[in-house]
């Protein structure tokens, strides 16, 4: 019994810290798309200096796919374990009494992000790799801006990628402040920790809907 609480809590644990990194790792990509709103070429420098740079590409790169697969799997994980964990079926459950929405619903979040971000993928970083590493096109160190606004031409697109970044914030608003819980985190820092994440779980999302709409009225 032990060693499955154990089991337990180590999924719970490592779901919590791949969690985090994903947050930073979304902190940092927004700083740099915003500066495409401020500045064609603050944002041109800043995407060859990621694109080109050995660290990011090849240790920092493989590094966050994984993070990103191993969330998502764990998530799944974790979900059916609950689900499993029932062994008492209730009549009448209520549970926005127990729980809110989303904490109750992150899989479905989940699902819609992990969705997005294939969408993501589809639409920059395969064809950066097809531009680098297939084709071995000239590197062009202001080509950056021009690849992304053109991506946000299309409005269906555009309108896609506000309603994933809306699941995002849903995600977010449950899952940062549980992620430090699971890691004991649960003190008087912990309403600190609660509000930040409010602010990061909306503003960030609306942040990169800014960005998407921003580019596309001025295509």
């Amino acid at each position: 019994m032990s060693n499955v609480i154990e089991s337990s809590i180590l999924r719970k644990v490592s779901m919590a810290l791949s969690g985090i990194f994903l947050i930073i790792f979304l902190l940092q990509h927004f700083i740099i798309n915003i500066s495409s709103v401020f500045s064609e070429a603050t944002f041109n420098q800043l995407s060859h200096f990621m694109g080109n740079n050995f660290i990011v590409q090849f240790i920092a790169q493989p590094i966050l796919i994984l993070g990103v697969l191993f969330h998502f799997v764990m998530g799944f994980v974790l979900n059916f374990q609950n689900r499993n964990a029932r062994v008492e079926k209730y009549i009448k459950y209520k549970g926005s009494a127990n729980a809110s929405w989303v904490s109750r619903n992150m899989i479905i979040s989940g699902a819609v992000v992990l969705s997005f971000l294939g969408l993501h993928f589809y639409d920059f970083w395969i064809p950066e790799i097809n531009h680098k590493y297939i084709e071995f096109l000239p590197e062009d160190p202001n080509r950056y801006y021009n690849e992304l606004t053109h991506k946000f031409e299309d409005l269906i697109k555009v309108i896609l990628y506000t309603i994933s970044f809306g699941f995002l914030s849903l995600h977010l608003l449950h899952g940062f402040s549980s992620s430090f819980q699971s890691l004991g985190v649960n003190n008087k820092y912990t309403s600190t920790i609660k509000l930040i994440g409010k602010i990061y779980a909306i503003g960030i999302p609306f942040g990169f809907c800014f960005i998407a709409i921003f580019h596309y009225l001025n295509n």
